[in-house]
C-alpha cells in the first residue's frame, strides 16, 4: 500500500508512535489509509450537515476495512460573497483546494481519498487535485437545500432574494413580503436549490462516474444521503484494492458525458471553467468549440431554476441523475463508475418518475442544449451564454453601449434606474486577470430581471455569472479587457448585436476606429497589487482556456 511508507519498517517507529498518538489500534496500521476532505464550516448552508455525513463515513470506512483520516479543506459561499469584493476570492479559491488536497495526500501517503464537498468552486477544486496526485477517489456532494414556502408558493434563494431586490426597488412588493423572503427563502441546510453552479457540478460530477449514483440530488436533510455517505466510505476501500484511480474514470467520453448532461440540463455556464479545467489534470484536451457542438445535438429535458420553475428536490423525486442518463442512453458513451457498473448500466437500471420534470428527447423544453458559446470581434477567443434561460425573443438583440469599469459602478446605476431600454450593460476588468479573480454577477443581473429589464436590455462582461443568472448576459469575453480585449476599447453608446442562434456577438466599429481607440484608450492597471490574488492575476489564463494556472 502506498501509506506503507509511513507505517511500515524498523525507521517508521517514529511515524507509527505518532500514529498512535491519535488513538489508532495496532491493527489500523494493516488497513488502506483514506484520507476523508471536508469541507465543513458554519457559515455555508450547503455544509453545516457534513459532520453528520463525517461520522457515516467514517463508519463506512471502518467497515470497509480502512482506517479513515479527516482532514479540512476551506469553502468559500458564493452567495456571501457576492456583490462585493470578496467574490474576487471565490474562482481564486479553486486553485488553492485543488493544491490543498495534493500538498495533504502526498505528506500523508494516503491509499485512497474520500472528497467531501458541495459548493461552487471546492467540488470541481477537489475532483482537480485528486486526479493531480491520482489516487483511488470517491466524490460525496452534501446535497440540495429544501425549497422554501411563502404560503404555497415554493420560494428559493435566486428568485426570492437576489431578485426580490430589483423588484423591491422596483415597489412591486412591501417591506413585510420582502421580510418574509428574506427569513424564509433558505429553509434548510443544502445547496442553494435550483440548478445553480453548486447543483449542476454535483450533477456532472455523478455523470462523470466519480459518485455514487443518486448522490447528486439527493437533499441535504434526507436520510438518504447519510447512507450514500457511508456507501461511499465502504466502497472506497474496495476502489483501493482493485486500484481504480480518478483518470481510469475522468476520461475523453466521460467529460463528453458531463458536458452532454449539463446540456440536457441546462446547468450553470460556470461548469465551462470547471470542466475544462479538470480535462488540464486529467492530460484531455477540452475547449469551448466542445461545448457548443454538443450543446446543438442535445436537447435541453429537464427545466429547473433559473430558467424553470422545478427545484433540485423535484428532479430528485423524478430519478435523479440515472434517470436523466436513462433519457440520454442512446447519445452516451460507456465508461467506468466509482460504483462498479458501466455509465449505461446505471442508466439502463434507473426508473423515471415524471415525464415533465425529465422529459423524453422528442418532447424538449428547448431544441438545443443550456449552453451557447458566442464568437465575433468581441469575443474572438469566445464567450458563454445559458440561452436555456433567455427569453426567446431576446435570443437576438441589439443596443447601445452603457460601459462600466466595475461591478459595483453598473449596479449602482441599475438601482438607480439610470439604465435605459435598448442598452447593453458592458461591465469589464472583472476578468480572471483583470477582477482578479473573475467575480460572478448575479446581484446585477438580480436587480435587472427584478425590475423587469431583463427583456429589454441585454449585459456583457469579461467576468461571470452565478448558475443563479437568466436573461441575455454574456459573460467569460475572451480575451479580458486587462488583456487587451476589444472590451477594453468601447464607449457608451457604442452599437453591440447579440445572436444567439448564430452564436455572434460584435460591436459596430470600423478596424479603423478601433486601430485609433487602441492608439488613445490606456488599458487600467491591476486592481489588486498585493497577496494571493496579486499572484493569481499574474498566473492565471483566460476564461476560453478554463482560467486554470499557467504550467
Amino acid at each position: 500500500m502506498r501509506s506503507d511508507k509511513i507505517k511500515k519498517g524498523l525507521e517508521r517507529m517514529p511515524n507509527r508512535a505518532l500514529l498512535y498518538g491519535v488513538g489508532l489500534h495496532p491493527s489500523h496500521m494493516n488497513r488502506p489509509f483514506i484520507g476523508i476532505a471536508s469541507s465543513y464550516t458554519d457559515i455555508i448552508p450547503g455544509h453545516i450537515n457534513m459532520r453528520t455525513l463525517e461520522r457515516y463515513i467514517e463508519r463506512g470506512v471502518e467497515n470497509g476495512g480502512g482506517t479513515p483520516f479527516i482532514f479540512g479543506v476551506p469553502g468559500i459561499c458564493d452567495g456571501i460573497a457576492m456583490g462585493h469584493s470578496g467574490m474576487r476570492q471565490s474562482l481564486p479559491s479553486r486553485e488553492l483546494i485543488a493544491d490543498i488536497i495534493e500538498n495533504i495526500s502526498n505528506a500523508h501517503a494516503w491509499d485512497g481519498l474520500i472528497l467531501l464537498t458541495n459548493c461552487d468552486k471546492i467540488t470541481p477544486g477537489m475532483i482537480m487535485g485528486a486526479l493531480r496526485i491520482n489516487l483511488p477517489t470517491i466524490v460525496v456532494t452534501a446535497g440540495p437545500m429544501l425549497s422554501g414556502h411563502f404560503g404555497k408558493k415554493k420560494l428559493s434563494l435566486v428568485r426570492d432574494t437576489f431578485e426580490a431586490v430589483g423588484r423591491f426597488k422596483a415597489g412591486q412588493i412591501s417591506e413585510d413580503q420582502r421580510q418574509v423572503l428574506e427569513i424564509e427563502a433558505c429553509p434548510s441546510c443544502g445547496s442553494c436549490q435550483g440548478l445553480y453552479t453548486a447543483n449542476t457540478m454535483s450533477c456532472l460530477t455523478e455523470t462523470l462516474g466519480l459518485s455514487l449514483p443518486y448522490c447528486a440530488t439527493s437533499p441535504a436533510v434526507l436520510n438518504k444521503k447519510v447512507r450514500i455517505a457511508y456507501e461511499s466510505g465502504q466502497r472506497i476501500v474496495q476502489l483501493v484494492k482493485g486500484d481504480l484511480k480518478p483518470r481510469d474514470i475522468v476520461t475523453r467520453k466521460s467529460l463528453e458525458n458531463a458536458i452532454r448532461v449539463d446540456m440536457a440540463l441546462g446547468g450553470s455556464t460556470n461548469t465551462v471553467l470547471h470542466l475544462m479545467a479538470i480535462a488540464n489534470e486529467a492530460k484531455i484536451s477540452l475547449n469551448l468549440n466542445d461545448f457548443d457542438r454538443i450543446s446543438r445535438s442535445t436537447p435541453h429535458i429537464s427545466n429547473l431554476r433559473p430558467g424553470g420553475e422545478y427545484f433540485m428536490e423535484d428532479l430528485d423525486y423524478a430519478g435523479g441523475i440515472p434517470a436523466v442518463l436513462k433519457r440520454l442512453i442512446t447519445k452516451l458513451n460507456e465508461n467506468p463508475t466509482v460504483v462498479g457498473k458501466k455509465i449505461k448500466e446505471i442508466a439502463r437500471d434507473a426508473q423515471l418518475y415524471d415525464e415533465d420534470v425529465i422529459r423524453p428527447l422528442n418532447n424538449p423544453y428547448h431544441e438545443q442544449g443550456g449552453i451557447a458559446i458566442l464568437y465575433g470581434n468581441l469575443a474572438p477567443d469566445g464567450c458563454v451564454v445559458k440561452q436555456s434561460a433567455v427569453d426567446s425573443d431576446m435570443l437576438k438583440f441589439s443596443g447601445k453601449a452603457r460601459v462600466f469599469n466595475s461591478e459595483e459602478e453598473a449596479m449602482k446605476a441599475i438601482l438607480e434606474k439610470e439604465i435605459k431600454r435598448g442598452q447593453v450593460i458592458v461591465i469589464r476588468y472583472e476578468g480572471p486577470r483583470g477582477g482578479p479573480g473573475m467575480r460572478e454577477m448575479l446581484s446585477p443581473t438580480s436587480a435587472i430581471v427584478g425590475m423587469g429589464l431583463h427583456k429589454h436590455v441585454a449585459l456583457i462582461t469579461d467576468g461571470r455569472f452565478s448558475g443563479g443568472t437568466r436573461g441575455p448576459c454574456i459573460g467569460h469575453i475572451s480575451p479580458e479587457a486587462s488583456q487587451g480585449g476589444l472590451l477594453a476599447y468601447l464607449k457608451d453608446d457604442d452599437m453591440i448585436t447579440l445572436d444567439i442562434l448564430k452564436r455572434k456577438i460584435e460591436v459596430r466599429l470600423s478596424k479603423l476606429e478601433i486601430e485609433r481607440r487602441k492608439k488613445t484608450i490606456k488599458i487600467l492597471p491591476p486592481k489588486i497589487k498585493t497577496g494571493y490574488l496579486s499572484r493569481y492575476s499574474k498566473m492565471v489564463t483566460s476564461a476560453s482556456a478554463g482560467a486554470v494556472f499557467e504550467q
